[in-house]
């Protein structure tokens, strides 16, 4: 990208495609411009899926469900007992090893989102994550796609068997039972979702276990883990594993002129030293401080219009489990890569290669959750 710039410069350079057009946006302010552009004229879908639902339909129905304009779900008080809860569980498995690799976390982040999704009997299906995950790692939901159609056609199986009674203070419960909508239409996307805030976290918690000053203001940010409250530094955390490692790396955009399409490439932009004085740091306090609204083309979630619905959502829920597991444990990153912050961050991180070493932390901090409460 940064070779494009100096040699094009500012402007989107075309790429030549079989069959249609595809434009790489390089400034930061056409970042802003293509994204606050949605849905006319660039338009977050593609034609396939914009045939389906309305797309503003789609995100009448996302908005309500995920409580977009709220920083703080109707539903918090219920998914902060659903996380404090698989956190003890965590916290009694972990420490009986004195590890926790990114399995273990894994397994019991997906127990929480499927509680919160589906409801407490879907807590131990493993096999519609399962089947989740092999149809996001094909990227094809077609049913024309004859390899994959067996997996689609269980994992939806199984959706509209949580859906058609879906127990009451669940994500699926918010979904319209009847009328044009499908049901299971919206939960797929919601869960590819969950996945990747859960990624974005586990590398979150893999910086912070090297980076002594931010882990303390972590551990202070967790203080009363019951307590049910926005937690500010641990959301910035996660926006900012975000920032540095792309969940999504391309943000695509449809113009209405048949064939034609832009791609922004969301890591040449977080990371571009050129750009940004803090490219390969870890600064959460961009996120406090208001430095990240100055650089229209930081978008951990998007932005604009079209920006994730599930956004608080994700933020809520991601910092809500760290503050559990920050209150109860000391981490200690025992894996490679080495992260340091006296050194520049890899422009990857493997989250599936992380293991912490875990101790009991000090009892001033040690705080086992009951039920969340509101403050």
């Amino acid at each position: 990208m940064q070779q494009l710039r100096e040699q094009f410069g500012a402007g989107p350079v075309e790429l030549v495609l079989p069959g249609r057009r595809m434009v790489v946006v390089l400034d930061p302010d056409d970042v802003r411009r293509v994204l606050a552009g949605a849905p006319e004229p660039f338009h977050p879908a593609n034609r396939e899926e914009r045939k389906s639902l309305e797309w503003s339909q789609r995100r009448d129905l996302d908005d309500a469900a995920l409580d977009s304009g709220a920083e703080m779900h109707r539903l918090a008080g219920a998914f902060g007992d659903v996380i404090a809860a698989e956190a003890r569980e965590l916290t009694d498995e972990v420490t009986a090893r004195g590890t926790m690799d990114a399995n273990q976390f894994m397994a019991a982040w997906w127990r929480i989102v499927r509680r919160i999704a589906l409801g407490d009997r879907a807590r131990d299906d493993d096999e519609i994550t399962d089947a989740l995950l092999r149809l996001r790692r094909a990227r094809n939901w077609s049913f024309l796609s004859m390899p994959h159609y067996r997996t689609r056609a269980r994992f939806l199986e199984r959706l509209y068997d949580y859906v058609e009674d879906p127990q009451i203070g669940t994500l699926a419960a918010a979904v319209p039972a009847s009328g044009a909508v499908d049901p299971v239409g919206p939960l797929p996307q919601w869960l590819f979702a969950f996945d990747a805030a859960g990624i974005a976290q586990l590398r979150a918690l893999a910086v912070l276990a090297t980076h002594p000053a931010a882990m303390a203001r972590a551990i202070e940010d967790a203080a009363e883990p019951d307590r049910l409250r926005l937690r500010p530094f641990l959301r910035a955390c996660v926006l900012e594993s975000v920032r540095l490692w792309p969940t999504t790396p391309t943000i695509l955009r449809e113009t209405t002129e048949k064939g034609a399409g832009l791609m922004i490439v969301t890591p040449a932009f977080h990371r571009d030293p050129k750009l940004l004085p803090f490219a390969n740091d870890f600064v959460p306090d961009i996120w406090l401080d208001g430095r990240a609204r100055s650089y229209p083309q930081l978008v951990p979630f998007s932005a604009g219009p079209a920006e994730c619905p599930g956004r608080n959502l994700a933020l809520f829920t991601t910092s809500t489990l760290l503050a559990n597991l920050l209150s109860a444990l000391d981490f200690r990153i025992s894996s490679m890569p080495h992260l340091s912050p006296d050194e520049p961050l890899p422009v990857t991180l493997n989250q599936h290669g992380l293991e912490f070493a875990v101790v009991t932390a000090p009892r001033w901090r040690h705080h086992r959750a009951g039920s969340a409460v509101r403050s």
